[in-house]
């Protein structure tokens, strides 16, 4: 089956969805129910409020909020208006999230109230403005392309909107007015950036079409066996490709029911399990680990759980074996993808046992090629160690209005350059070894040392910074930094402790990016070029 073809745009995807699966269940929340009719629906209507609103083809709509039916609502409503969707991550900061805005010059923002005890609109008002003496004219004035923020709650401050408020404005809107935008969007329009972090540190958005997306998780839900009638607990977040594309792109496809889960909680997981019948549980590996180690596992009724996939991180052996046997999961898969290539390059496929399926993440997608290359660009045989490189329908276009960042990654005939490393086996199953970018994995989520170096090195005290990835047994991998401080002209360089570097990262950063560890040192070992050794680091560990 070919998704692009036969949805055409995810617009085409939720009309379709709307009428094939009807009264279905299609997204449980709490004790909200909701029919894939009433779904439909409800896009709808968020489409019409953002036609009222003024959203064009090609604008930029970003979303920042935890997993809830509002955000599936104003996602698919604003890519129903011929919008691209920007997911910005829940662990940002103000300052973090005003940048993605800023580059992306999103015209519309979806914002969620308070999230674990944290006010995002109050956070990015203080990173953005609140006043009227910046240089725009909208809601934010450090930020003059967004003309609109809409609150997910039924309060919001002066000059932003409630959803509520939102929705009514497009109860004007004809309905045949909607229905003709949503026709218009093309398969090879943009449906969303995603931005991730790159060797620079700064984040880069990944522009891919409505045909890329269609037709990379119709090959996953394909592959991964998703079914209609299945029940899929999302805790992976909507604002990652894992969530937004392998879990909701992915449920309208099939008619499986949406059960979102907003933080990661074993205990909740456990009782949503056990409580909606949960058949569906992609995640990192952490998450499986916990729910098998939990103690109060056995007083919970699993017996539902049929399909686990996972990647992100190295998968031991023992967790695929256990998750067989002592869950009786039939189907546990591992995959490896990345932004720049829709999120999805490799997976394996059901049937593999299990020493594959823990070893490597599979082989290449349909209609994709997948090769390693030494440093001279040569490819190189099965077995041989070297930098990862994709082609094929699911590549990204660009990077959003980034033409050298784009040229440094795509070549001339097609290829992506990954930055990571691995190895081929005989058979294509393709094995992660190290990362050319020196990312890590910290529960799930890519963590990216230049851009925290970048942060760390903004603090008065530091004079360098490099940052490495250590073994955490609760997390897989977190951050350890090294310092060095700045000469004491005063007491505060002098002073500065690990703890208080720490605290002030929390700050300033995402959590998941907050160094875990800090070592000072006099200095960073370098090559000849400048470069740090990072090789070094990882020796002293």
């Amino acid at each position: 089956m070919r998704g692009d073809l036969e949805w055409g745009s995810v617009p085409g995807l939720v009309r379709a969805a709307a009428t094939r699966y009807g009264d279905r269940e299609a997204v449980v929340e709490g004790r909200a129910r909701i029919s894939y009719r009433e779904l439909g629906a409800r896009v709808e209507r968020a489409t019409a409020a953002c036609v009222a609103s003024g959203v064009e083809r090609g604008d930029r709509v970003a979303v920042w909020a935890p997993n809830t039916l509002d955000w599936i609502v104003c996602a698919l409503g604003a890519v129903g208006a011929g919008a691209a969707l920007v997911p910005l991550n829940t662990r940002f900061k103000g300052a973090e999230a005003a940048d993605v805005l800023a580059r992306s010059r999103a015209r519309l923002l979806f914002v969620t109230g308070t999230f674990l005890g944290t006010s995002y609109v109050a956070s990015l008002r203080r990173a953005a403005g609140s006043g009227a003496d910046g240089p725009g004219r909208g809601p934010l004035p450090e930020l003059p392309h967004l003309e609109d923020v809409v609150v997910l709650a039924d309060d919001a401050p002066e000059s932003f909107r409630t959803w509520k408020d939102f929705l009514a404005g497009g109860d004007g809107v004809e309905r045949e007015r909607v229905r003709a935008r949503a026709d218009s969007v093309r398969g090879d329009d943009p449906s969303d950036i995603i931005y991730t972090s790159g060797t620079t540190g700064r984040p880069k958005g990944a522009v891919i079409t409505h045909a890329q997306t269609l037709r990379c998780y119709a090959i996953w839900s394909e592959l991964a066996g998703l079914r209609e009638g299945d029940r899929y607990l999302i805790v992976n977040p909507f604002f990652h490709t894992f969530g937004y594309k392998a879990g909701i792109v992915a449920c309208l496809m099939r008619g499986a029911t949406m059960i979102p889960q907003p933080v990661f909680d074993v205990d909740t997981v456990l009782a949503n399990i056990a409580a909606e019948r949960v058949s569906v549980l992609p995640g990192p590996p952490t998450l499986h680990q916990s729910l098998l180690d939990h103690p109060a596992r056995d007083s919970h009724d699993l017996s539902a759980l049929r399909l686990v996939v996972t990647g992100a991180a190295v998968v031991p052996l023992r967790l695929v074996e256990r998750l067989r046997t002592e869950l009786r999961i039939a189907t546990v898969l591992t995959a490896y993808g990345l932004s720049e290539a829709s999120g999805i390059v490799t997976m394996c496929r059901r049937g593999d046992p299990a020493d594959i399926v823990a070893t490597t993440s599979g082989r290449a997608i349909p209609d994709t090629e997948v090769k390693v290359v030494s440093a001279a660009g040569t490819d190189l045989p099965p077995g041989s160690p070297g930098e990862i490189l994709v082609r094929g329908h699911h590549v990204m276009r660009g990077y959003h209005e980034d033409p050298a960042g784009t040229a440094q990654v795509l070549t001339a005939d097609g290829w992506l350059r990954t930055g990571d490393v691995g190895v081929l086996d005989a058979a294509g199953n393709l094995r992660i070894t190290d990362r050319i970018k020196d990312m890590y994995v910290v529960g799930g989520f890519n963590a990216y040392p230049a851009e925290i170096e970048q942060l760390i090195g903004a603090h008065p005290a530091v004079a360098d910074v490099a940052v490495i990835g250590v073994p955490d047994a609760r997390l897989g991998e977190v951050g350890k930094a090294y310092v060095v401080r700045r000469a004491p002209s005063g007491p505060a360089a002098a002073a500065l402790t690990a703890d208080d570097l720490i605290a002030w990262a929390r700050r300033e950063m995402a959590n998941y990016k907050v160094p875990r560890q800090v070592e000072f040192v006099d200095g960073l070992p370098r090559n000849a070029s400048g470069k740090v050794v990072k090789g070094e680091l990882r020796e002293l560990g």
